[in-house]
């Protein structure tokens, strides 16, 4: 039976967006302030999966191992680094989170049995890479609050407490919803960038962000007039706004993640690639939607 294992390794290091063959006014226009000199830096965080069956003494690989290798391949020369000038590979393509998460694999992969990368650059954007050629996941996470009822018009108060328990209140409740929207795509082997990052961000904000917040969503949103907001319906809604758009900025919607409550989560998979998962998966740690 194979098993997955993660280690954790941290490094802090600088970077810079900046094309040479750009003007000045071409770089501002495309990377915003991360074009400024001498560069930015980050407490990156880093997540090694590797798999594989079990040996006699109970692992998948000695971890004491993985992390040495992790140290000498990775840490060791990126902590404290200017990304730009650390490793060759990023003199071509732009040392973006998504690019170094490649890299790393790349470095990795002779070492050690990956089955993943995960690079936070800060805890509000993450890229995830799994070997595929180019092809790299971005994350963007954000948030807002509303509030919602659960309840069916054509139903008695009763019977919605009888579905939905407290959930059924006629004066609705709020959460704090925790969101997080991962896109698909091809490394651009020159901006390292799998999508418009300002641009993705920016229809985040205008089409989810800015309607839903401080919204009483049956009431302020038009779809949720005539379907009940649950976190389910909410994240599919999420998906079919932000699906169009992404799909614009040369990228894929690939997963939507809302979380409700530190018991209440729901993802919804948007690429072929999911097909085998169900549209929409739930993980409750309790029985009631509160």
């Amino acid at each position: 039976m194979q098993c997955i294992v993660n280690r954790r390794a941290q490094f802090s290091a600088s970077h810079r967006y900046w094309l040479p063959e750009l003007s000045a006014a071409e770089n501002n226009q495309r990377f915003g302030l991360c074009t400024r000199a001498p560069g930015h830096g980050h407490n990156y965080v880093l997540f090694v999966s590797i798999a594989g069956e079990l040996d006699r003494y109970g692992m998948v690989q000695n971890l004491s191992e993985v992390k040495q290798v992790i140290k000498r391949e990775i840490t060791s020369q990126l902590d404290f680094s200017y990304l730009n000038d650390t490793w060759p590979e990023f003199h071509q393509t732009l040392p973006t989170t998504e690019n170094i998460a490649r890299v790393i694999w790349q470095r990795l992969t002779p070492h050690l049995p990956l089955v993943r990368v995960q690079l936070f650059e800060h805890p509000e954007l993450w890229a995830d890479y799994q070997g595929n050629s180019m092809e790299a996941y971005l994350t963007v996470s954000t948030h807002f609050s509303a509030a919602h009822r659960l309840a069916l018009s054509d139903l008695s108060y009763a019977e919605n407490s009888e579905i939905y328990g407290k959930c059924a209140r006629p004066n609705g409740h709020g959460h704090n919803y925790h969101l997080e929207v991962t896109v698909k795509g091809e490394i651009d082997p020159r901006t390292g960038m799998i999508v418009d990052l300002g641009a993705l961000q920016q229809a985040i904000e205008e089409l989810v962000i800015e309607p839903f917040d401080h919204t009483f969503l049956n009431k302020d949103i038009p779809y949720f007039a005539a379907v009940v907001p649950t976190a389910e319906n909410i994240a599919m809604h999420i998906s079919n706004l932000l699906r169009s758009p992404i799909q614009e900025l040369k990228a894929q919607l690939h997963k939507i993640k809302l979380i409700e409550s530190p018991n209440n989560s729901c993802e919804v998979y948007c690429t072929q690639s999911e097909s085998n998962l169900a549209s929409a998966a739930v993980n409750k740690t309790v029985l009631t939607q509160a």
